[in-house]
């Protein structure tokens, strides 16, 4: 039985594969392949897909979009940039839909219209800007700090103008025609939120992480975010303010970052849905007639919108050059313009030539967005030149953002049981800068409490691994008993930074060869460990004096345990461990009988294997029967009790 959404879905994902192969050998920005497959697929290209079979797919990209700006959003993050947020933001809101009303009033469109096609120009694209500014790790400069305010402000207030919306085109609506009812509703989502936000949710979530699985913790997460979506659209209220405040709820607790690591590839692929949709709308034809006056239109926004938002920056006291970046990066229409375009256009506020007009202004800004960030510096930097005062220059009211201590040159524990414990106290003994990641609740929730710097989470998720900035890590110790797991986390830490040098615990020998080709510097096998723990007790009983035994375990560990590795898989573990087949390991001094003979010829009588041959400071491994022997050679030497006990009576 055929499903329709099954073809389209594969129909759409084929040509966004094919588009983006295209455009990224011709380094064009992924978000125009979205819409070019989008317009190809749609009624007005090929017509493919229908659009409504898209349109669900779509909503939910927006859903996970609203979420994860949830997530990040933090009271403390929002108290480190709450002048940006709040006066900065407010600013660039309230000049854009001043400017762009005064201009539509003076084009003879009513106080509404104006209003609403203001309130379109004013937000920039979230997902754009940061995707942006995070791959030119920007998002920690003055000029990223002022976008990202403003930013917030913007996915904040769209919330409310989704909301208000049907008010302003007039519609009659129980909900919002009571205001004492609108207000009750407001009041409850407030007190629904600070409860869930300070019990209900990290209560849950930790009960839910504590049976480490990753499957029931990304459900849980998920549940939320459309539980509390579909609690919010059952009451009227719309799905974007829902899911913002499912990500809210999240945001504070110390479960976050895994949150956002299982929410982030949905968001991805729902999102890519969402510009596809987009593209799904455009009227090529109506384009090309219109060409030159979209294009004309396209230019004016940009203009407008970089002059308001560098004025925003510049009246919060920053400098010129700063003045110019902010208000390049937040030049373009931004992706909730969209949905806030198709309520007005179904509410009446706008008709279907605007509609067409503002969705092609919309994809061209959003689509130039990444030229014009990347000219952004060069034009910024000739803007020193200029014949400026100084003050305009340097800022009238110059400060610094709070910057959040970021560890670096660090080391990274993966696992805290026995061995990420004594990693962690060898660390601070040795004043190592560290942090650890954990999945075991419980064990991250006592260690805080006793200060010990460890976070939650899974170490296969990025967004975990960039908490601890893993970009500025120099060493990464894996000391977890998953196997799986332990190659994910090989995989994600080296693509976030080569150059981090990763130790890996591992439980099998047969794992160390996988484990080196995917990137671990270097192995530490527990069979084998634990063999060299037994081998140098039984020589110690042996009376071998402490240097030589030290020397010996060096070298059998700078070698990567070659020794062991090349000997039959069951030979010296076996020996050692294996108390049934009464095997041991003794080491003997040769004396002058010995001198000249081969290794043949001292235990051609005895069934005995020689492990090694030290001389001096010197190992010799990998021998066969014809290796000459010296006196005062030790012999490492295994095999049966009384075959041992034999040769150590025989003339050596």
């Amino acid at each position: 039985m055929e499903i329709p959404l099954l073809k389209d879905v594969v129909i759409i994902i084929g040509l966004s594969v094919i588009s983006l192969l295209l455009f990224r050998k011709m380094k064009i920005p992924a978000i125009l392949a979205f819409f070019i497959t989008g317009l190809l697929a749609g009624p007005h290209g090929l017509g493919l897909v229908p659009i409504n079979e898209v349109n669900f797919l779509a909503e939910l990209g927006v859903i996970f979009l609203l979420f994860t700006i949830g997530i990040e959003f933090s009271l403390e993050k929002f108290s480190q940039i709450k002048r940006y947020v709040i006066i900065g933001g407010s600013l660039q809101l309230i000049l854009t839909l001043l400017a762009v009303y005064i201009i539509c009033s003076n084009l003879g469109l009513d106080n509404s219209e104006s209003i609403f096609i203001g309130l379109l120009v004013s937000f920039s694209s979230t997902a754009v800007v940061l995707r942006i500014l995070q791959e030119k790790d920007q998002i920690y400069s003055v000029h990223g700090q002022i976008s990202l305010g403003i930013l917030i402000f913007q996915d904040i207030a769209v919330v409310l103008v989704i909301l208000f919306t049907p008010l302003l085109a007039g519609a009659s609506t129980g909900t919002f025609n009571n205001l004492p009812l609108l207000i009750a509703m407001g009041v409850a989502l407030i007190v629904f939120t600070l409860i869930s936000t300070k019990w209900i949710v990290p209560a849950l979530i930790h009960y839910i992480a504590r049976f480490k699985s990753r499957e029931l913790f990304a459900l849980t997460i998920i549940l939320i975010c459309f539980g509390v979506t579909w609690i919010t659209s059952s009451i009227g209220l719309s799905t974007a303010l829902g899911a913002f405040l499912a990500g809210l709820i999240i945001s504070n607790t110390d479960y976050s970052h895994q949150a956002l690591g299982n929410v982030l590839p949905f968001a991805d692929i729902f999102m890519s849905f969402f510009f596809v949709s987009i593209g799904m709308l455009l009227n090529i034809g109506f384009i090309a007639e219109n060409l030159l006056f979209i294009v004309l239109i396209a230019i004016i926004v940009i203009v407008l919108k970089s002059a308001i938002a560098g004025l925003t920056a510049g009246l919060l006291g920053l400098s010129f050059r700063v003045m110019i970046l902010v208000g390049l990066i937040l030049s373009q229409i931004g992706e909730f313009s969209f949905i806030l375009s198709a309520a007005g256009l179904k509410l009446g506020l706008i008709n279907e030539d605007f509609f067409q007009i503002f969705l092609a202004v919309s994809v061209i800004t959003m689509s130039i967005t990444p030229f014009i960030l990347a000219i952004a510096p060069r034009i910024s930097n000739f803007s020193d030149k200029l014949p400026l005062p100084d003050r305009m220059k340097h800022g009238f009211y110059p400060f610094t953002i709070p910057q959040e201590e970021v560890l670096s040159d660090h080391l990274i524990i993966v696992g805290f049981g026995i061995n990420g414990k004594n990693m962690a106290k060898a660390a601070s003994k040795a004043e190592i800068p560290y942090v650890v990641v954990e999945i075991n609740p419980e064990i991250v929730r006592n260690e805080k409490t006793r200060g010990e710097s460890i976070h939650f989470g899974d170490a296969a998720h990025g967004t975990v691994l960039e908490n601890v900035n893993i970009a500025e890590a120099r060493i990464m110790v894996v000391a977890i008993s998953d196997a799986i797991g332990t190659r994910k986390i090989l995989d994600i830490a080296k693509k976030l930074n080569p150059n981090i040098y990763i130790i890996v615990r591992t439980r099998y020998i047969r794992d160390m060869e996988s484990l080196y080709q995917m990137g671990a510097d270097e192995i530490v096998p527990e069979e084998f460990e634990t063999s060299i723990e037994i081998f140098s007790r039984v020589l110690e009983k042996y009376d071998l004096p402490e240097g030589n035994i030290h020397d010996f375990i060096h070298e059998i560990r700078s070698d990567g345990y070659e020794m062991f590795r090349t000997l039959s898989r069951d030979e010296l573990i076996t020996s050692t461990l294996d108390e049934s087949q009464d095997i041991e390991i003794t080491s003997t001094i040769l004396g002058s009988a010995s001198d000249g003979k081969t290794i043949g010829e001292l235990i051609k009588s005895f069934d005995l294997e020689i492990v090694a041959v030290m001389r001096g400071h010197k190992t010799f491994k990998n021998i066969d029967a014809a290796f000459k022997l010296s006196e005062g050679d030790l012999l490492i030497v295994s095999g049966e009790k009384d075959q041992l006990s034999g040769f150590e009576k025989s003339d050596i």
